[in-house]
């Protein structure tokens, strides 16, 4: 576009004067308007905060952002959410963590930190990651495979933590905290229907005794499934022995006892008995010695014997805490436990009767920390 100009006709100029009355005016909407932009850019940075996240990774109460350990805290909107049903199902959330079911038995927990753990669930090879319950130490891994149930939360604690939990924890530590009482009454029930005919139920609820002061607390468990396979062996087949099915209840008593502001008391009792079928053996290359071909699927198995086991486990646990000051806090923790577990064990997963271990765990122990 071509633009004429007339160099002949005479220039004019123009200016717009202010009034100080409309300047003054103008200077303040502009500060008005930064005024409210900047307290529009406050709520936004208020809104996107992130959520204050308490744990007790260093045996006192903090803030998740501040305490200077590697932890993965997994709460439990959080595990309701994402369809968390025992604890091994947490190694997907927490880096460099192995939570495995061992063989044998479908409650025996395997679990590595950092490459760091038990190579065999037997009394000859100490846990490398400590196992709690409340703060309550379990000392095998029997019976670790625990059920999410009532709980408040799970963390996750990656690398040594034997300055504040002892041996046994070389490679880290897994807390399973149970929520505490509300002082409400409450029921909750929970159902779960699937596939190979699971019915799950769980039952959870308080009632207070005495108002502001005693509760409480019962949780109960009953989780039942068929088999994901078959026994191939001619001397299994039909035989009431599903391979993989799970049959297991777990139940939890709570009293809590709060005479004070800075005093609480709990004490706990809880049982689980687990008569499921574990796993049988799959082989990745066909048996010489029996020419049986591998399984179509990883759930049938050519094992010799059953799969059967039993694990009963068995504990009570008493915390106190007092609250001395606002410097000092006295916490006794005590615990009495129990398990057993009947199993057996293929090693050659064949049908023939060799390599074939029936194994008993049984043993007890007593806690007392302060």
């Amino acid at each position: 576009m071509a633009h004429n100009y007339n160099t002949d006709a005479p220039h004019k100029f123009s200016r717009t004067l202010l009034k100080p009355s409309l300047l003054a005016l103008a200077i303040s909407s502009c500060f008005a308007g930064m005024a409210l932009a900047q307290e529009q850019a406050k709520d936004a940075e208020a809104d996107v905060k992130l959520e204050r996240i308490e744990v007790t990774a260093r045996r006192t109460i903090e803030n998740l952002q501040e305490v200077p350990v590697a932890v993965t805290s997994i709460g439990a909107a959080d595990l309701a959410e994402r369809g968390i049903a025992t604890v091994v199902e947490l190694q997907q959330f927490s880096p460099n963590t192995t939570l495995q079911q061992s063989r044998g038995t479908n409650s025996t927990l395997t679990a590595f930190i950092r490459g760091v753990g038990q190579e065999d669930p037997l009394w000859g090879y100490e846990p490398g990651v400590g196992i709690y319950v409340d703060d309550i130490y379990v000392a095998r891994p029997q019976g670790a495979v625990l059920d999410i149930l009532n709980v408040e939360r799970i963390e996750v604690l990656r690398g040594p933590q034997g300055t504040l939990y002892g041996k046994n924890t070389i490679g880290g530590a897994v807390k399973y905290v149970t929520k505490e009482m509300s002082g409400d009454t409450e029921f909750a029930v929970n159902v779960t229907a699937g596939s190979y005919k699971q019915g799950d139920v769980k039952l959870t609820g308080q009632i207070p005794l005495i108002d502001n002061q005693l509760y409480l607390g019962f949780g109960y468990a009953n989780l039942q499934r068929d088999g994901y396979g078959n026994f191939l062996t001619s001397a299994l087949a039909g035989q009431d022995g599903e391979n993989y099915n799970k049959d297991l209840q777990a139940y939890r008593f709570t009293l809590e006892y709060r005479p004070s502001d800075a005093v609480f008391i709990r004490l706990n009792y809880d049982k689980t008995e687990d008569d499921s079928n574990a796993k049988g053996g799959y082989r990745l290359l066909p048996s010489l010695l029996t020419d049986a071909p591998v399984p179509d699927s990883v759930y049938d198995s050519y094992t010799s014997m059953p799969t059967w086991n039993t694990v009963d486990t068995e504990g009570v646990g008493l915390t106190i805490n007092w609250d001395i000051n606002d410097n000092w806090t006295f916490k006794s923790i005590t615990s009495q436990r129990e398990s057993y577990s009947k199993t057996n064990i293929d090693f050659d997963n064949t049908s023939l009767d060799i390599f074939d271990v029936p194994a008993i765990y049984d043993d007890e122990q007593f806690t007392q920390e302060f």
